[in-house]
């Protein structure tokens, strides 16, 4: 089993910054693809961005966030800048074991954080 622990999350007004955390159990962390992903009231969890060697990135964030890694520390991290009202979202980190499972959609991921609350103010 790996466990993901999501922090970071907060209240920011827009146009600000925030940099969420995602700390993951195992000894194979490198060998995850990992992703983030958010949820809105009343909305269906959406992609955001996933990295393994590579980063990639949903179109409504492109060039405002930032996903990163750092398996030494078994953490990944999702920096996001100019952050607008429609960000709000709950915040969810996932991890993948198969190489070949879809990275933009929920059904590739094995592993779920718990969500850490983003909301941002106008």
């Amino acid at each position: 089993q790996v466990q993901l622990v999501e922090s970071g999350g907060g209240l920011v007004q827009a146009g600000g910054s925030l940099r969420l955390s995602c700390a993951a159990s195992g000894r194979t962390f490198s060998r995850y693809g990992m992703g983030w992903f958010r949820q809105a009231p009343g909305k269906e969890r959406e992609f955001v961005a996933a990295i393994s060697w590579t980063a990639y990135y949903a179109d409504s964030v492109k060039g405002r966030f930032t996903i990163s890694r750092d398996n030494a520390k078994n953490t990944v991290y999702l920096q996001m800048n100019s952050l607008k009202p429609e960000d709000t979202a709950v915040y969810y980190c996932a991890a993948k074991i198969n190489y070949y499972s879809d990275r933009r959609l929920t059904s590739g991921y094995d592993y779920w954080g718990q969500g850490t609350q983003v909301t941002v103010s106008s």
